[in-house]
């Protein structure tokens, strides 16, 4: 049995994204999403949220590129003086590494994230984080922690499954090369965040697709990955949008790219080449209660 959960990433961020989320869902094959607690599109998406009772609904943990709901003194670790979160994967990284990240710090952060959804009225279905920083034990393991405060059992494997098609397709685009051996380098993590998800009775699926292909997706990847999907449950991370006003204010590598996503995530050829496979498309409410 082959099923795959379609998350679009960075709900709440602008209203354009915000719209061609929920249009990826009405007419296309995205089956849940994950909204940023501290989002300058916020109220928007939960309002779209509640209007789309199948649409499942995740915290999109942010640890960088942003601010945190808390005050600064709380997440001092978090934020320097700076009073914002670093920018860029890396620096975050090696303080994680280093173990310079102050574990109660990250916990209480992302559960007082999770709680604003969940205030809003919004069922929290699972949480993942941006740019995937919960790869590293010790923000995955504050994250877990603060799921379960928050009564959130499932939780998003951002470790990259390696099939020969994937390979073949790097091989013939490079600029998924380092995208691809970044991916590599950080997969010595997955074992370790197999381990923590289990002791904790967490949920969570065998590998995320869409990871190396970001920004770059199209639909003959889109097929060559819908044919690449072993046995288990998956789940396909997607960036959909429209380019607005706020997404062009917004210092992201992710912008044209976004409209060329809804346009494979909306394709009836995207549809046609999981029904091809036998994969059925599920959400993460669908996992959580497995």
């Amino acid at each position: 049995m082959r099923r795959l959960i379609v998350n679009a990433d960075d709900f709440g961020l602008t209203p354009g994204v915000n719209r061609a989320i929920a249009e990826a869902h009405r007419n296309g094959i995205v089956t849940s999403t994950t909204l940023m607690a501290n989002s300058r599109a916020f109220a928007e998406a939960v309002n779209l949220a509640n209007s789309l009772p199948r649409l499942s609904v995740g915290c999109h943990v942010v640890l960088v590129d942003g601010s945190p709901i808390l005050p600064a003194d709380r997440v001092r670790s978090l934020v320097g003086h700076t009073g914002h979160f670093p920018s860029g994967f890396g620096t975050v990284a090696t303080s994680a590494l280093r173990k310079q990240l102050d574990a109660s710090e990250i916990e209480s952060e992302v559960a007082t994230q999770v709680q604003r959804i969940q205030n809003a009225g919004v069922s929290v279905s699972h949480v993942d984080s941006h740019k995937h920083m919960h790869m590293f034990p010790l923000i995955c393991s504050a994250l877990i922690r603060a799921a379960q405060r928050c009564g959130v059992r499932a939780i998003r494997n951002p470790f990259v499954p390696f099939a020969a098609i994937a390979i073949a397709h790097v091989a013939r685009r490079p600029k998924l090369w380092t995208r691809y051996a970044e991916t590599r380098i950080l997969r010595r993590y997955h074992r370790e965040f197999r381990d923590l998800v289990a002791k904790s009775g967490m949920v969570t699926t065998d590998g995320s697709f869409g990871v190396i292909s970001t920004g770059t997706l199209d639909v003959s990847i889109f097929e060559a990955i819908a044919g690449s999907i072993p046995e288990g449950t998956w789940e396909f991370v997607c960036h959909p949008g429209y380019v607005d006003v706020e997404l062009s204010s917004i210092r992201t590598r992710l912008r044209e790219s976004r409209a060329q996503e809804l346009a494979v995530l909306t394709s009836e050829d995207s549809r046609n080449a999981l029904a091809k496979q036998g994969v059925e498309l599920i959400s993460y409410a669908d996992l959580a209660k497995s």
